[in-house]
């Protein structure tokens, strides 16, 4: 029986953040495959930033060098969370989860400056009961310890806990620890499959 539901938050919560900020990257001069090879692929870079082994000043402070770009920590993370928007169906359908006694938990490979960015836009953390993030706890999906640390915090058996990722490779760690866990493709499948399951709301 599921108890507990997480959800994603880029592609699912949030819509078009990193594709919009690549795109106003672009009115800086910076090419795309520039901003997509220092914020998309400098595997080695952004995995330490989202492990918290770096601060927010020094990432960005690296990226806009590598961009060769003239501007402020505080304004590339400025133009980051503006390219974000909210999926209002996600939105309105954690509400509706959460008012039926289900806990609402994140589970993300994430840095300190989009989460308090997106924070203070849209607030969206006070409609969830529970938040690991990578940066806070020292360990990214998909390995088990992140997720034994959202079933340890979420106070519930790990078949109650119910997760879903657009990358089935994410989704290792929780299989390993036996949540249940669901390969997202959009977000009425996403709802499907947990009506499926007997949520109601």
């Amino acid at each position: 029986m599921i108890k507990s539901i997480c959800f994603d938050l880029d592609g699912v919560y949030f819509l078009n953040g990193k594709s919009n900020f690549i795109k106003n990257l672009g009115n800086y001069g910076v090419s795309e495959e520039d901003a997509k090879r220092v914020f998309l692929k400098s595997d080695e870079m952004n995995r330490k930033y989202k492990l918290g082994k770096m601060t927010d000043e020094e990432y960005w402070s690296w990226a806009l060098k590598q961009w060769n770009l003239d501007m402020t920590v505080q304004d590339v993370i400025d133009l980051l969370i503006s390219g974000y928007e909210v999926n209002g169906s996600a939105v309105e359908y954690v509400k509706k989860v959460r008012n039926a006694g289900y806990k609402t938990l994140i589970c993300s490979n994430n840095f300190p400056a989009r989460i308090n960015g997106l924070q203070n836009r849209f607030g969206f953390l006070d409609d969830f009961d529970v938040h690991v993030f990578s940066y806070d706890v020292g360990f990214d999906k998909p390995s088990k310890e992140i997720f034994q640390i959202l079933i340890e915090r979420a106070e519930v058996f790990p078949e109650e806990v119910f997760y879903s990722d657009d990358d089935d490779s994410k989704m290792d760690g929780a299989k390993e620890l036996g949540i249940t866990t669901f390969l997202y493709t959009d977000f009425d499948a996403f709802v499907d499959y947990l009506e499926s399951l007997s949520v109601k709301v």
